[in-house]
């Protein structure tokens, strides 16, 4: 393998040396005998192997031998700072100026073992199943398309009114009286022509409505308006297909949104597991009723609906391409517009008798 030296600049500082590649922290190495420092001037050179760069380090008046170059390598890559030369980029010169912008992020993740372009191959196959293409929908089509996921299906029922164009800009005010995810569909295919989309306009009323979505869908993303319920259909139907699900939602002035790694964290029936039981005659349980049958307008403005779609999309862009771990993987993560979005995460509990856990197909089984 060719490996290549990511961007950093580095200082030798009596016997250690001081290296910067991110900004915001600085590295110190031991280097009494200087040899990382000669490691470092070879490998900027461009491209090389281990055996190449002993040799070249011995022509210098570095003996290390090629086994002693690839531990140095090695010790390198765990600090994030090497890549597999023919893995930055995808070699087709359009599709790299196309992605060049994701593929820069994912280098920030990337390694010898993890490759930019492979994640970035990931996103280019993979199929994500969006639900709703409202407030916070849109703005994670909008999202997903501009990370270079392969294959969009959008489901929503709702047309265009005038009322959305305070949170979805995916619309224009000649789109009002048509079919939203039509819209939409249109607005991927006018973006990115690579990117295939189908529109679904369907009103879903129960977890079967879902059941033939999901077939080579790789993850779902969204949720459904309209039924007090509805969070716990689209769950069901993620846990029987094993698919990782992403979410979120605003109450009257808390932005929130959570994932469900089906076989692996906990769902969102978990977290209703703990919840006050509304005929409960406690505070609790009286709180629970009344904030059940509270009537909300939809408070969801631009710049909100713009943060919750963009958080959904981060977070799926952590399962389709294992650039970190899901962060809200049976969890909540709470943002409160009145302390100024600071993020607050709360694990949903775990209901080791949980009946939508138990639809989960077993890891290592289709």
């Amino acid at each position: 393998m060719r490996v290549v030296l990511k961007e950093c600049a580095w200082e030798s500082l009596g016997e250690d040396l001081v290296l910067v590649h991110d900004p915001r922290e600085a590295l110190t190495l031991a280097d009494p005998g200087g040899q990382v420092a000669a490691l470092l001037d070879e490998l900027a050179k461009g491209p090389a192997t281990a055996a190449g760069l002993s040799a070249a380090l011995r022509a210098r008046g570095v003996e290390l031998s090629e086994d002693d170059v690839a531990d140095g390598l090695d010790g390198l890559d765990s600090l994030g700072l090497l890549e597999d030369a023919a893995e930055r980029w995808l070699g087709d010169p359009e599709a790299d100026e196309r992605h060049f912008s994701t593929m820069t992020f994912l280098g920030a993740f990337s390694g010898l073992r993890v490759s930019r372009a492979e994640m970035m191959r990931k996103l280019r196959r993979s199929h994500v199943l969006v639900l709703g293409a409202g407030g916070g929908g849109s703005s994670v089509v909008q999202s997903l398309a501009g990370l270079g996921v392969g294959k969009l299906t959008i489901v929503d029922r709702d047309d265009v009114a005038p009322r959305n164009f305070a949170r979805q800009f995916l619309y224009r005010h000649a789109d009002i009286g048509r079919s939203k995810v039509e819209r939409a569909a249109e607005w991927v295919r006018e973006y990115d022509p690579a990117i295939e989309v189908r529109a679904v306009d369907r009103w879903i009323a129960g977890p079967e409505d879902l059941k033939d979505l999901t077939d080579g869908v790789d993850l779902i993303a969204g949720g459904l308006d309209g039924e007090p319920g509805a969070h716990l259909w689209v769950n069901e139907a993620a846990l029987r297909a094993g698919i990782p699900l992403v979410g979120g939602g605003m109450g009257r002035t808390q932005l929130m949104y959570c994932s469900v790694d089906p076989g692996t964290s906990p769902c969102l029936l978990c977290d209703e597991s703990d919840r006050p039981d509304p005929s409960s005659p406690t505070s609790g349980g009286v709180a629970q009723r009344l904030s059940q049958g509270l009537q909300l307008n939809n408070a969801l403005i631009g710049p909100i609906a713009a943060q919750m779609g963009s958080l959904i999309a981060y977070e799926a862009l952590r399962y389709l391409t294992g650039f970190e771990p899901p962060r809200a993987a049976g969890a909540r993560v709470m943002l409160d517009l009145r302390t100024g979005l600071v993020p607050v995460w709360e694990p949903f509990p775990t209901d080791p008798d949980c009946p939508a856990c138990a639809l989960a197909p077993r890891r290592g089984t289709p």
